[in-house]
């Protein structure tokens, strides 16, 4: 490494961030990369550990100590050139990633992990700000035309890798916009669209077609308003293309069956979130759910509550409340029984520095309202004993609820698009497809593959990414009969 002391001499540095005050008047983002002689100096904490645990914590695998060495030296280019060897989009993981990599690294066993994503950030920013990134159109033109459902990070993934392995491949999104649950389902203050923005634009020159406002399957009920799109089957694309990768996201969110549902005032999260980042792009909605002057209520304790906490306070809510199921995480993880893998932790976002009360073993018992609309949130505390949920006796109590959001997760892909192809399901509503061998990637359906949120269900930018990238090296396998697409 670079400076073999680096970890003992130096400490952590976080990213800044704009004041909480400030940053709630817009939806830009806020985080501040390092400058130059501070990312040097969190890149000398790189240790020469010897095993890399941090390698494969990462579910792309990037090779961190190598470039983390190239940033000490000051070689942004070649570490840019490393980075992306194993991550398509590292301008998203930089992001919007919870950082799985600074969870396995052998600093952090006794002290403050290397801040490997912020480390990213930079190398990616400064590849743009630099001209580096460039298109990679493919040399030679296989003849070969593979079909992508799906525009988020698992379907870009895949149609930037058999594009440049020269295919021919075309995107297909339901929605008006590339970018899939990147576009409609992270909030511009974590990831600016202008960022897929331009992926999209290199991935054009690159000779990728994107097709937007199509939706690949059955027709959806009419109780879904916020498409209105052609609709083309999965036997047409059969027959169009010599290869279709299942690259949509889990949309299917998990409801809350309990009495009140159906009252005014109750949303799901997605039907909240995206509707924001329509308007900021410049759409206009009469119907869009405000949280202006409301007591908020989200029920559910991921990231995905967190955004509707920090998208409500940009609304300019009364008040927020956040509950969650589960007992409070502790503090601090239990480094000695969990390293290298991801701990149980109490995880503060940036959208609860801005405001929001958070409760923890809080279940929801009943809305109630008067006219139709809700007005409280009737919940009870919950303890956990041999795995099962039991109330507390006596523990019910009322918060008074304008608008409750459901953030509590989702359970499985669009189910219509699915069934439409009529491929074989897990217990889960998933798609079922190995990662392993030959059959790598592929459904039951001759042709058809599937990768990301639509074969593992809910999960993180970073692994759809990589399964967007291996399932490209399985495609382009069975297409050419081997690949040399990187897994």
């Amino acid at each position: 490494m670079g400076k073999v002391t680096g970890f003992m001499e130096y400490a952590r540095l976080h990213e800044a961030a704009e004041a909480p005050a400030a940053r709630l008047k817009h939806y830009k983002e806020f985080m501040l990369h390092l400058n130059d002689a501070a990312v040097k100096t969190q890149a000398a904490r790189c240790m020469d550990c010897g095993i890399p645990f941090c390698n494969n914590g990462c579910p792309v695998n990037n090779i961190i100590p190598d470039w983390n060495d190239l940033v000490y030296r000051g070689n942004y280019q070649e570490a840019l050139e490393n980075l992306h060897s194993t991550n398509n989009f590292p301008e998203f993981t930089g992001r919007i990633c919870p950082a799985p990599c600074e969870a396995a690294c052998t600093l952090g066993i006794n002290s403050d992990a290397v801040g490997i994503k912020s480390i990213e950030h930079v190398i990616i920013d400064k590849g743009w700000e630099n001209g580096w990134v460039k298109p990679q159109p493919a040399a030679v033109s296989t003849g070969k035309k593979v079909a992508v459902v799906g525009s988020g990070p698992a379907g870009l993934a895949a149609a930037q890798q058999l594009s440049r392995a020269g295919h021919a491949v075309t995107v297909f999104e339901k929605n008006d916009r590339v970018g899939g649950l990147l576009r409609y389902g992270i909030p511009d203050f974590k990831l600016e669209k202008s960022h897929i923005d331009r992926r999209v634009e290199q991935m054009q020159a690159e000779g990728v077609v994107f097709v937007t406002g199509v939706l690949v399957g059955d027709k959806f009920p009419d109780t879904v308003t916020n498409w209105s799109q052609k609709t083309i089957s999965p036997a047409e694309l059969q027959a169009q293309f010599d290869a279709i990768i299942m690259a949509g996201g889990a949309e299917q969110p998990r409801d809350l069956p309990v009495p009140g549902r159906e009252l005014k005032g109750v949303h799901f999260a997605m039907d909240f979130l995206p509707v924001q980042n329509k308007i900021n792009a410049g759409d206009k909605f009469k119907d869009q759910i405000k949280a202006t002057g409301k007591h908020v209520v989200v029920i559910g304790g991921g990231d995905t509550g967190s955004d509707c906490v920090g998208t409500s306070n940009r609304h300019g809510a009364v008040a927020i409340s956040q509950f969650e199921v589960m007992p409070l995480p502790p503090e601090k993880e239990n480094t000695p029984l969990v390293w290298p893998y991801w701990p149980l932790k109490l995880r503060t976002s940036s959208s609860h520095d801005e405001g929001c009360h958070r409760d923890w073993s809080v279940a929801t018992k009943r809305l109630e309202g008067r006219n139709g609309k809700v007005e409280k949130l009737i919940a009870a505390r919950v303890e956990w004993v041999d795995g099962k949920m039991q109330e507390v006796a006596d523990s019910e109590f009322e918060v008074k609820a304008d608008l409750v959001l459901l953030a509590m997760g989702f359970v499985a892909p669009v189910q219509q698009v699915v069934n439409a192809f009529g491929v074989e399901q897990d217990a889960r509503g998933n798609v079922r497809a190995t990662t392993e061998g030959a059959k790598a990637y592929t459904t039951s359906v001759d042709k058809v593959f599937a990768a990301g949120d639509m074969r593992r269900g809910q999960s993180l930018v970073v692994w759809a990414i990589r399964e967007g990238r291996q399932c490209a090296a399985a495609v382009d396998a069975f297409l050419m009969g081997s690949t040399v697409l990187p897994r």
